[in-house]
């Protein structure tokens, strides 16, 4: 009975988003194609269609997952609610924005949650978690509290381990065995526990090496690739990403920074923002305007490995041997420490030609290789969501049941259940979308799947963490507890590696309009 009702509900979401879909799409298009102008005039409707779009693909994955036990039906069917919830609340009111006529308006035990994976990435989870319980976690408040380096001892033996190898051919020095379904689920599973020790610490410290290396993979030559990537795999390289410029986040396509050939080399001038790790980084995956011509767009970005010394603390400069300097300072930021993000200047700084990504045959098709390669990006943000959310859901659960409030344990009043019911289904559903996206990715599919599930996971981990916090009370606002640095990590998820706004205003509700206008 407990599925069927979930089967029930997520069918009728699924109409209902469907239909909303294909209302849009038709008032949106032009000449057989999305207008982004179209879109533009009826945003919030789009926005909330892309949002509610991603809660049904995640409720739709959910199903399976419920055929394998009881608590898992349940889970399943909690999510199907919570979806439910969302939706009816984006509806009202709206009705006709929906394509829905008022009288059809549609109504919607433990720590360890079942994960449904086999032995072998059993195993895997098993040893990341371990080492995240007695190694991420011993240094993650230090690290918090201080804005400390991530201490080196954690990135030798993550390296031992062969975390920075996961995307890498095994022919290159890693572990990926080319498109396979273990290569990102891998990446998932490894993901999750670090995060769950420390997203600042550990959860991220493969994103860029994941990257840079898919990057190279897809478009480097064979030169590059066996240059960069068996170091990279052996962590004795570690990555940073300088993409982002003051004026110009998720809008790549009008980037200034620029790199103009001057003999064997190029010279690098402007300003990068946001470069994560970019101190301690040997290697920046650098995106600049190769062609001047500013009215091409993205068709004059090119793509280059940057190579530099590691530099620890938050501010450095480096003079090339070649020519040129470069200048960085660390942002401050109110979570995510450890990783440091800088702000990069470039002053006539010479890169040798050798370093353009994929040679002249890939001159000016850097943004096509920087986007292939955040797509694993968007899947490793949604396994640190993940990995985020049930450290926040395990701080909460061990509290309410120590807590006593008039007398009886926290854990024991019918709203803290709920709200723990909730986290556990949110983060199961979180989970099993996470695994379809990269056994998709895997098949050499799933670019959809993999924003769809970096946008609902990491909008779900604000959520999860702001309850576990509450959950706490007053001791959740203070550093004492790590639930305070749950919540602060939490916030940054849905800006990075496509902030939740573009990420469903120009690419989930892009590709759905365009399907449905296609089916039409």
């Amino acid at each position: 009975m407990t599925l069927d009702t979930a089967r029930t509900i997520v069918s009728a979401a699924r109409e209902v988003v469907d239909g909303a879909v294909a209302r849009l799409a038709a008032s949106a298009s032009k000449d057989g194609r999305i207008s982004t102008e179209l879109v533009d005039r009826e945003q919030q409707l789009a926005y909330d269609l892309a949002s509610a779009a991603s809660r049904v693909a995640a409720a739709e994955q959910m199903l399976d997952y419920g055929e394998k036990g009881d608590l898992q039906a349940r889970l399943t069917l909690a999510f199907a609610g919570e979806m439910a919830a969302d939706l009816a609340a984006r509806l009202a009111g709206r009705e006709d924005d929906w394509d829905l006529s008022a009288d059809a308006a549609w109504n919607g035990e433990g720590f360890e949650l079942p994960s449904a994976l086999n032995e072998e990435m059993s195993m895997v989870r098993g040893t990341f978690r371990d080492f995240a319980e007695t190694k991420v976690k011993a240094v993650a408040e230090h690290v918090h509290r201080n804005d400390a380096d991530i201490p080196d001892d954690i990135i030798t033996e993550l390296a031992e381990m062969g975390c920075f190898g996961l995307s890498i051919p095994e022919e290159h020095g890693g572990f990926a065995e080319g498109h396979s379904e273990n290569d990102f689920m891998s990446m998932v599973v490894v993901t999750e526990e670090l995060s769950r020790g420390s997203l600042g610490v550990a959860g991220s410290l493969i994103t860029r090496p994941e990257i840079l290396s898919k990057a190279l993979v897809g478009g480097g030559t064979e030169e590059q690739k066996e240059r960069w990537l068996p170091a990279i795999a052996a962590g004795e390289l570690m990555c940073g990403v300088a993409v982002t410029e003051p004026d110009y986040g998720s809008d790549v396509a009008g980037i200034k920074v620029q790199a103009i050939k001057d003999g064997d080399d190029y010279v690098v001038n402007g300003v990068k923002t946001w470069c994560t790790f970019g101190g301690k980084a040997n290697l920046l995956m650098l995106l600049a305007r190769t062609d001047p011509d500013r009215s091409k767009a993205h068709r004059g970005l090119s793509l280059f490995v940057v190579e530099k010394p590691s530099f620890p603390g938050h501010s450095w400069e480096y003079e090339s041997p070649l020519g040129g300097r470069m200048e960085a300072k660390a942002i401050p930021t109110l979570g995510y420490r450890g990783m440091h993000s800088f702000e990069i200047s470039f002053e006539d700084y010479r890169i040798p030609a050798a370093n353009l990504v994929g040679g002249e045959e890939k001159l000016g098709k850097g943004f096509y290789l920087q986007m292939d390669a955040f797509a694993n990006g968007r899947l490793q943000t949604a396994a640190r969501a993940t990995g985020v959310m049930q450290a926040a859901f395990e701080a909460a659960a061990t509290y309410a049941g120590e807590r006593h409030v008039f007398g009886v344990p926290l854990a024991s009043y019918g709203l803290t259940r709920t709200k723990l019911g909730r986290m556990a289904a949110i983060i199961a559903a979180s989970r099993t979308f996470s695994y379809r996206s990269a056994q998709l990715l895997g098949s050499g599919t799933g670019q959809m799947e993999a924003s769809m599930v970096k946008a609902f996971s990491c909008l779900a981990a604000e959520w999860v963490t702001r309850e576990a916090m509450q959950i706490h009370g007053g001791f959740g606002y203070a550093e004492e507890y790590a639930v305070s640095r749950y919540f602060v990590d939490a916030r940054v998820l849905s800006i990075f590696e496509g902030a939740d706004e573009v990420l469903a205003l120009r690419v989930i509700i892009r590709k759905l309009l365009q399907d449905a206008l296609d089916a039409a």
